[in-house]
């Protein structure tokens, strides 16, 4: 009922999209603006980290393995390839516009991107290192002991700085300028027929209840099989493995839809490997309805028209290792 009440209100506020916004302030979906970092010599240094395999027990695992940025910030793949080839139990989310997201991680587990960055190198199924050798690892480096002082003003180097400056780096990856925004934003000729009626298809059937703002999502937590159950295998049960209530089994982060074109296969088990999957599933299983070939393909068109500008990263040169740094050990 709590679900259906936000969608009828968005419906009701909603506005005909046969000419360009006049205002964003009139549409539940806003444009994306680029901020420029605080700190730009920590966003060099958290890009460097971001790329950098050693921060992985077997030397060939970086953040970008599963968040590749050249793909849209995620892997392509059902779940995700870990440590000693081990598959992981979810679906990787895209990290492009992650600093929008109201939690990190499907079930909400890290309350933010500097929280989220620790996750992955001490888990034993994904970088599979501990936070105590990373920071080794990265101390045994002369270039990086360097640059962590003048960047940090302190020595030496920890998991806390680690981290903090991953974060300020994954804060810079936005993608601005799709051509929606441009919509928004009072260009008239940014979107086709076809396009326009994507979006008031959209908003009509309730999906803003849940996918609005700038993101375009992450910003709650909605049941999977609202009016219809979800039929997955995946064991994961979402919000529930971090509050252990109940009321918040199957409950899971509701995805970003910028950039979605690029993000497949969807959901948190990557089931949907296409956007039409994707589009019929949630009609079905959310709003309790199945949309015509022709409604689908109206929404798929609008959904690809939230692809943004991607962000433009000159891949970092790394550190050269020190005598005394540790070797991978891939098959330990």
């Amino acid at each position: 009922m709590k679900f259906r009440l936000r969608a009828l209100a968005f419906v009701a506020g909603a506005v005909g999209v046969a000419t360009a916004a006049s205002t964003t302030n009139t549409e539940p979906i806003q444009p994306i603006v680029r901020t420029p970092p605080a700190d730009s010599r920590m966003v060099e240094l958290g890009k460097k980290l971001f790329f950098d395999p050693r921060l992985s027990k077997s030397g060939f695992i970086s953040c970008n393995s599963c968040h590749n940025l050249s793909m849209g910030g995620t892997d392509n793949v059902r779940s995700s390839i870990g440590h000693q080839w081990a598959r992981g139990p979810i679906n990787a989310p895209t990290v492009l516009n992650a600093s929008f997201n109201v939690a990190q991680f499907w079930d909400g587990r890290a309350a933010d991107l500097k929280a989220q960055a620790g996750g992955p190198i001490a888990n034993p199924g994904e970088m599979g290192f501990s936070h105590e050798m990373a920071v080794d690892v990265l101390r045994s480096i002369p270039q990086y002991v360097d640059e962590f002082t003048r960047v940090f003003k302190k020595a030496p180097l920890d998991i806390d700085q680690v981290t903090l400056a991953i974060a300020e780096f994954e804060k810079t990856l936005v993608t601005p300028n799709s051509r929606f925004d441009k919509w928004l934003q009072g260009d008239a000729k940014a979107l086709t027929a076809q396009e326009l009626a994507g979006y008031q298809l959209f908003k009509g059937s309730g999906c803003v209840a849940c996918h609005n703002g700038a993101a375009v999502g992450g910003n709650s937590f909605q049941k999977m099989g609202l009016v219809a159950p979800f039929k997955s295998d995946s064991t994961s049960l979402g919000r529930y493995e971090v509050t252990k209530q109940e009321t918040d089994k199957h409950f899971f982060k509701v995805p970003t839809l910028r950039n979605v074109e690029l993000t497949y296969p969807y959901f948190h088990d990557g089931s949907a490997a296409t956007l039409r999957d994707a589009v019929d599933v949630m009609g079905k299983v959310q709003l309790g309805r199945s949309f015509s070939a022709d409604e689908n393909g109206q929404i798929v068109a609008f959904l690809k028209t939230l692809t943004g500008d991607q962000p433009n990263i000159v891949l970092p040169v790394l550190p050269p290792s020190g005598d005394k740094t540790p070797r991978p050990q891939p098959f330990e």
